[in-house]
């Protein structure tokens, strides 16, 4: 997982191998830099730091439709989808160090590190903002466990209104699973990272991402036609 942590001292330019981009079409690029890179911006730039915890799956829906793996993502209290995580303050916190203690009143039950590191992109948008993603795969038992420790924390039922696992397949319909998932609104680059760790991670084919992002756009069956089928 921690393929992009810090490497020391930084290679001369010209011999730093190209960053891994999403390269799914009708998602928007955000540029990517490196943790040296990210690490060495002014005091101007805010950083947000969030984590994906995942495990694999070998449970079968419907008894024939393989689940592959159990991420984690939550509710907001906003009603948009996101990451465990939130914005660090660098004056007073490691880059992990704060992820924790945010990840403590949501969770309350997992620490990361920066081998867990996985990229950092620059947002679009007025704000300077940089998204530090991390990943940490666990078993599904550990995972069950933070879901239930979640219930829990601090924040449960107030910024955070519940836990939810994303589908990674895709349907008959071309819409069940993944596609219906991706329609669903998300906060800032949540959705982004999403695709980007499945993507980087090996947990679904770029080609099956491209598929359910297409599907997102178009015309939506009425609910009476779901109910139908």
């Amino acid at each position: 997982v921690g393929t992009m942590a810090a490497m020391g001292p930084l290679p001369a330019m010209g011999t730093l191998p190209p960053l891994p981009t999403l390269g799914v079409p009708g998602v928007p690029e955000l540029k990517p830099l490196t943790r040296y890179e990210a690490m060495r911006l002014g005091p101007g730039w805010s950083h947000s730091c969030h984590a994906m915890l995942y495990a694999p799956n070998p449970g079968m829906l419907f008894g024939r439709i393989p689940l592959r793996y159990a991420v984690l993502m939550q509710m907001r209290f906003d009603g948009l989808l996101g990451f465990p995580g939130g914005f660090v303050d660098r004056r007073y916190w490691s880059l992990e160090d704060g992820l924790n203690r945010v990840l403590g009143l949501g969770l309350g039950c997992v620490r990361l590190t920066e081998a867990d590191y996985l990229c950092s992109h620059l947002t679009e948008g007025p704000h300077r903002v940089v998204a530090h993603f991390y990943a940490r795969q666990l078993t599904l038992e550990e995972l069950h466990t933070i879901e239930i420790s979640a219930v829990h924390s601090r924040d449960h039922g107030m910024e955070v209104m519940g836990m939810v696992r994303v589908p990674l397949y895709t349907q008959k319909d071309r819409m069940g699973g993944l596609p219906n998932f991706l329609a669903n609104s998300f906060v800032g680059t949540a959705k982004f990272q999403l695709l980007f760790a499945l993507k980087i991670l090996n947990m679904v084919p770029e080609e099956k991402l491209a598929e359910a992002v297409a599907a997102t756009q178009r015309p939506k069956k009425s609910a009476l036609d779901h109910a139908g089928g």
